[in-house]
Formats: structure tokens, sequence, C-alpha cells
């Protein structure tokens, strides 16, 4: 009786062992098209046996997602010998290119997914993805000439979907060996991919590529700049703005000499009306750094501001703040314009000396007609109405250069 239950037992363990594919399996290796094989193997899914026949599943997915990648990569080939050879060029389906590109890479990493999780026996051994890890790392590359295409139409769900699938898998060590061909595009796929996932509202995703982004030592700046404009943008409460000031802080105590970082923290300490705070931090970088142009222009902002609104404002520090920033750099049409307006502010408050108050309209005139210079058509800063202020109190109001800012004006 004992031999016969062991003989039983290894007829079962044999009839385990050499268990054919299961009914849904068959059925998706059957298919000889991939929207067939693809649908099939989405309905049935569920019914696979095991990992095993998920990666045979998505093996099979893959291949016939190839057939058509090869097949018109194919097309491209002789068209490019066909120019040199100066012969007729053969149309090929270049959305289908890129479609079979994108099918092949995610049924092709899905394949590796299952291919390494371990059999029936806990061990792991698989059969696919040495075959496929060259494979679809040239499809994956394709992913990025895709996602340029339809970056050029503006079409966002076309980026998100091949740009983002490039970047998304940039972590993945299958990718490990392209990574030396990937450095002199990723950070500017990553950047405009950014861009196009915060248009989406898709701000995680946004804040992911911009922080990819960010390692390109050419894009970081840029990257940077946009990741914490974005989430400035995002913020709906207080507490959002105490926090985000919090990690704008850290960041500018790790990088201190970070201009943008010193800049949005000046910003964020002006809104959340920091005005203790916001000269501590001005008065640090300037100690420090007696010719920043930012911190000049920013003190010279943030004494423009409280002045709007005091009883009794002084003009003069807020003057020589944005003299300085100038002296420095006086080619932003915005600190010229600033300026311009806080020496009208100045000849404003003037009382019974007409000469001095003209002279500062004078001065302004000079500021705001560099701006205007610089930037005529308003596009970074307004500079119309206070120029308007110089040419009326300076020249009057019938002179042509007030009537033409007036004309300019009421055109708004």
């Amino acid at each position: 009786m004992k031999k016969l239950m062991i003989a039983a037992l290894m007829m079962l363990g044999t009839s385990a062992a050499f268990a054919g594919d299961s009914e849904p399996l068959k059925a998706i290796l059957k298919a000889k098209t991939y929207p067939e094989a693809e649908q099939l193997l989405k309905t049935n899914l569920g019914q696979l046996a095991n990992s095993e026949e998920k990666a045979k599943a998505y093996n099979h997915l893959t291949k016939l997602a190839l057939e058509k990648f090869d097949k018109e990569n194919a097309i491209q080939a002789a068209n490019m010998a066909a120019v040199v050879a100066k012969q007729p060029e053969t149309p090929y389906d270049t959305l289908g290119f890129y479609e079979a590109a994108y099918n092949a890479t995610m049924n092709g990493l899905e394949c590796m997914k299952y291919d390494a999780e371990p059999n029936a026996k806990g061990a792991v051994k698989p059969k696919y993805t040495e075959n496929l890890k060259m494979l679809i790392a040239n499809t994956r590359m394709q992913l990025v000439t895709a996602g340029n295409h339809y970056a050029g139409l503006g079409d966002q769900d076309g980026v998100l979907k091949y740009w983002g699938t490039f970047l998304d898998s940039d972590d993945n060590p299958i990718f490990a060996a392209s990574k030396a061909q990937e450095a002199q595009f990723i950070g500017q796929v990553a950047y405009y991919s950014a861009q196009f996932a915060n248009q989406a509202k898709q701000y995680e995703r946004a804040e992911k590529y911009a922080d990819i982004a960010m390692k390109d030592e050419a894009m970081r700046e840029k990257a940077q700049t946009f990741k914490y404009a974005m989430a400035q943008r995002n913020l709906k409460t207080h507490e959002d703005s105490v926090k985000y000031v919090n990690t704008i802080k850290e960041l500018y105590q790790r990088e201190p000499d970070n201009e943008m970082a010193f800049g949005t923290l000046c910003n964020m300490y002006n809104e959340l009306n920091m005005n203790a705070e916001l000269k501590a931090l001005i008065d640090d970088k300037l100690a420090k750094d007696p010719n920043n142009h930012t911190a000049w222009a920013l003190k010279g902002q943030s004494l423009m501001n409280q002045n709007t609104t005091a009883e009794n404002p002084n003009w003069d520090e807020c003057i020589e703040a944005f003299k300085k920033a100038i002296e420095i750099d006086g080619t932003n049409p915005v600190i010229l314009t600033y300026l311009g307006y806080s020496i009208n502010s100045k000849a404003a408050q003037v009382n019974g000396d007409r000469a001095a108050q003209k002279a500062l309209y004078k001065e302004a005139m000079g500021y705001l007609e560099r701006a205007k210079e610089i930037d005529p058509n308003r596009e970074r800063a307004n500079w119309a109405y206070p120029l308007y202020q110089c040419y009326y109190l300076v020249y009057a109001a019938s002179d042509p250069r007030t009537l033409e800012m007036e004309k300019l004006l009421k055109s708004n």
C-alpha cells in the first residue's frame, strides 16, 4: 500500500510538472494581431495560472508589437538609403511606429516583471528577460522621438504618454546601459514634460519630472525655478504657505548662493507680511554680498510696498536700493519702472518747490524711458502711466509726448 501511495504521488508530481498551458493562455498565444491579443489578455489576466503564464502572455504581446515596430523601422532605414541614392521613398506609418514602440516597451516591462517572480518552487528562473533587454531599450528610446512629435503639436496627452513613459521608467535598472546616451537630452525632456504635466494639473508628475530635470546641470536652474513657482501657485491655505516657506528656507540654508531660493523666500515673506524676517534676510544677504543685484532689487521692492500703505512714507531708502540694483544691472525694465514710480511718488510729496519737484520728475523720466526702450510692448513692465505723469508735469498736457502717452493709455 505504501508503495502504491508513493507511486500515486509520483504520478501526481509528474502530471503537475508537465502540465500544459491554461486555456486562457492558449487563446492569447493563438492571437495573430496585437489588438486581438491585447483584448484577450485584458479579459483573461486574472485567469492565468501563475506568474510564468503571465510572463509568457506579455512576451507574446511584446513580440506582436515588435513585428509592427520592426516593419516600420525597416522602411525608415530603407528610405534613408533611398535619399542617399536619390530614389523614391516608401511611405510608412509614423504614428503606428510610435504606438508600437510604446506597446513593446510597456508589455516588455510587464513581461520582465512577472519573469522575475519566483516559480512554484520558490526559484527565480527568468526565461524572457535577457532576450528582451536590448529590444525594449531600443523601443523605449523611440518614445523620445514620439514625445517630441506630440510636443510640437502641443498635445499634452501624447507628450505625457510617450515622454512620461520614458521618464517613469528611467529608474528601472534594465535601462542602466542607456544612461550615457540619455544624458544629452533627458534634462530637456523632463523639463518640458513637467510643464505639460502641470498644464494637465497632474502636479505630482510635474514635480517628479522637474526633479529629474534638476539632475541635469544645464537644466537645473530652470527646472528648479519652475518647480517652486508651480508649488507656490498651488498654495491654498496659510498652513500651506508656512510649510512652503520652511521648504524654501531649508533649500536656501543648503544652498546660500541659490538666487532662486533667496528671491522666492523674499517674495513669500512679503506676501505673508513677515517684514522683520524679510528685512533680516535681505540685510544678511547684502552683508555677505554687497553687490548682489537681486538683494538690492528686492529691498527696494519691499520698501516700495511698505511705502504705498504707510501714513508717512519715506522714499529715499527705497530709491537708493533701486539705484544700487540698476548700477549692477540696468537692463531690467521692471526695476527701472519701480525706480521711476518711486521717484514720482517722492516728487508728489514736495510742496511749495516747483523746481525741485520738476527735477525729480525729469530724473524719473530718464529711468522710465529706458524701461520703455528695453520693453516697448510692456510685456514685462507697465511703465506707461508713470511716464505719462512725468510728461504731463514736466512738459504740460498739450505736449506731443504727453498726448502720445495718453493715447497709449486709452488704447488699453
